[in-house]
């Protein structure tokens, strides 16, 4: 039931993403967007938890979890876009900002681990809850910015956001997208498996160990600023890659060292490639279809990557494991070969680095059809 529980996200990004990029562009502030599904989210959350105390049938659990995540799964774009939309310099300012939501991570594993003992206990899906009221309740403290003119018709593919798949035309857009959603594929192992070798290697409290990649993380961010305004995009997207290899060779160890400084790169291996992914959609997109842009992103990572990494890495796991217990080292050795031919592709097809450099990727509106 694990990889199905966690492929719900990605089955959810998928649908939710393309249509509230659409409404946030057009249609309705991204602000009152993103304080409903705030609101369902928190609803979701607590009758799912509830289930789960109470018994409930797998199958309905996890319809309820695909509900929650397919009100999830739009917030991550719609949280992006409305911060980047707001800062005067975004590659000075936005590092030290979204660093809070690093903490904000890093201080719920240690609520759940060590405050509430809740790392298997549905208390934590009741704290999630009331986080998500918060974050509804904050809402009202943000502007509400407008959205651009209507469409004069709502036709599915225009509702969807389906004409935003004409970037994906562009080449270099193209590999952006394209590598992101591949190198979600070989990531997705991550969460899932990481405190189970963890648990199995001897160490407790796996919430609390786990938000040591946040730390780096954490670092990164606050490196991004004089990053982005010196080195280029492509430098960064690079080295992102070589650390999810990195990390997954340290894990392939299966000793308490290597895991734990494989969990520890973590937080750099996302935030050199995600997030610098972001960036590329603030500078390099029209700003008419940033939130779907943003929004196709999602789609890739937490759709396709997902979807085919939770279930993969799922069936590899289970190919990894035999009567005399689970085979980390060949599982997290394949999985760092996956990252290695994602950074292969993406050297291949990203092009010249000298059309990347800070000064020409200086934020400025430019036609979406000829970028």
């Amino acid at each position: 039931m694990l990889p199905w529980a966690f492929a719900a996200s990605a089955v959810a990004a998928l649908v939710s993403p393309m249509l509230t990029g659409t409404l946030a562009d057009h249609h309705v502030s991204a602000t009152i967007l993103l304080r409903r599904l705030a609101l369902c989210i928190a609803f979701f959350l607590t009758l799912t938890f509830w289930a789960i105390k109470r018994g409930w049938h797998p199958v309905w659990i996890l319809a309820l979890i695909q509900l929650q995540h397919l009100c999830s799964a739009p917030s991550w774009g719609l949280t992006t876009q409305l911060v980047l939309a707001k800062l005067p310099d975004p590659s000075r300012e936005f590092g030290p900002l979204r660093v809070w939501a690093t903490y904000g991570w890093m201080a719920g594993g240690l609520l759940v681990s060590l405050a509430l003992s809740a790392d298997s206990s549905t208390l934590s899906g009741f704290a999630a809850a009331t986080t998500w009221l918060a974050v509804a309740a904050f809402t009202y403290l943000i502007p509400s910015p407008r959205p651009s003119a209507p469409l004069t018709s709502k036709p599915w593919r225009s509702l969807f956001g389906f004409e935003t798949f004409r970037l994906l035309k562009h080449p270099r857009h193209r590999c952006v997208f394209i590598s992101a959603g591949l190198l979600s594929i070989p990531l997705a192992a991550f969460y899932p498996y990481a405190p189970l070798q963890m648990k199995e290697l001897g160490l407790s409290h796996t919430s609390a160990w786990m938000s040591l990649g946040q730390i780096t993380e954490a670092l990164s961010m606050y490196l991004l600023a004089p990053l982005l305004s010196r080195v280029r995009l492509r430098t960064l997207f690079i080295t992102g890659i070589v650390i999810g290899i990195l990390r997954y060779l340290l894990m392939a160890t299966d000793a308490v060292p290597g895991v734990v400084l494989g969990v520890f790169l973590h937080g750099a291996c996302f935030t050199l490639f995600f997030i610098p992914g972001q960036f590329y959609i603030e500078r390099q997109i029209d700003p008419a279809m940033r939130y779907r842009a943003q929004a196709l992103l999602t789609l890739l990572i937490g759709g396709f990557g997902n979807l085919f990494g939770y279930i993969g890495c799922g069936w590899l796991q289970s190919s990894c494991t035999s009567t005399s217990g689970n085979h980390w080292q060949p599982f997290w050795n394949i999985l760092a070969g996956a990252v290695f031919f994602v950074g292969i592709y993406f050297l291949r097809a990203y092009g010249p680095s000298t059309l990347d450099t800070p000064e020409r990727l200086a934020p400025q509106p430019q036609p979406a059809t000829t970028n």
